[in-house]
């Protein structure tokens, strides 16, 4: 909405963008935007224009990628929506595999909470997404693995010892299930609440306090490694003796998967399961 960062951004002198929107605003026969000293405005009438640029540029988009599916080959855009806990501690292996073999492929990837995902699929920004948790999908639903949870510590080698500390219990923010599974199995073991709690808004920065001594933390397996060493790692198990796990998830529509570049990751993903 600046005609001065506009022009820069396409190279063109402002007269000649102003005489552009004068000829868009003619072809559209309505005034689109309103020119004051502070930039331009959408009118209605504008804000109508534009969202069917959107639109068409949006589908455009699909078209594009048709076509490359039809190509010998696999290339095109790959857009991925991954929870922020798999982003950084399972995908990188994942994605080295897929661009040294489809090196043609271009990748479009963000991360977040896992209801952030599943709006990124409503609203077809994305091809894919991958989020934890048990979701509520109708389209395509694939399980790509599951990880143990464990209670995390410098100190303690037994759950029953908490109940004997003053050091806090630290927690990470999560929009999944994931802090209501903590909380039953706490309540089912110790009757009663921790002592003290601290709540951080990253899983890695929980981590790392726990990591450092300042208190105790449950956490998946898949944020603990083998070559962690001066840090006790205690499984945690339901009423049945059984490990928690954390399921992790592969989801999309079914036209997504129809796409040569989505099929390839699926692919790349169950070999990489499948090895490790």
């Amino acid at each position: 909405m600046n005609m001065r960062k506009a022009s820069e951004r396409l190279f063109v002198s402002q007269p000649a963008l102003s005489q552009r929107l004068q000829t868009i605003e003619k072809e559209w026969g309505a005034k689109l935007f309103i020119r004051s000293q502070k930039g331009l405005s959408l009118t209605p009438a504008g804000e109508h224009v534009i969202a069917f640029v959107n639109e068409v540029l949006k589908k455009q988009e699909k078209v594009r990628e048709t076509l490359y599916s039809l190509q010998d080959g696999v290339s095109g855009t790959l857009k991925i929506a991954v929870a922020s806990i798999v982003g950084q501690n399972w995908l990188p292996q994942v994605l080295k595999k897929f661009v040294n073999k489809y090196p043609q492929v271009k990748i479009s990837l963000v991360t977040g909470w896992s209801s952030e995902i599943l709006n990124s699929l409503y609203d077809d920004q994305v091809h894919i997404g991958i989020i934890r948790g048990t979701p509520d999908w109708k389209g395509v639903k694939v399980h790509l693995f599951a990880d143990p949870l464990f209670l995390v510590d410098r100190e303690d080698t037994k759950p029953e010892q908490l109940l004997e500390t003053d050091r806090p219990f630290i927690q990470f923010k999560s929009d999944s299930n994931y802090y209501q599974e903590i909380q039953d199995w706490w309540m089912r073991n110790f009757n009663t609440s921790p002592r003290r709690t601290i709540v951080v808004d990253q899983i890695e920065t929980c981590k790392q306090m726990a990591f450092n001594g300042i208190g105790y933390a449950i956490l998946p397996g898949i944020t603990l490694t083998k070559a962690e060493r001066e840090i006790y790692k205690i499984p945690l198990v339901n009423e049945n003796g059984e490990p928690l796990k954390r399921d992790t998830w592969l989801l999309g529509y079914e036209s997504a998967f129809q796409l040569k570049q989505v099929q390839a990751l699926v692919e790349v993903i169950k070999e990489y399961i499948s090895e490790s």
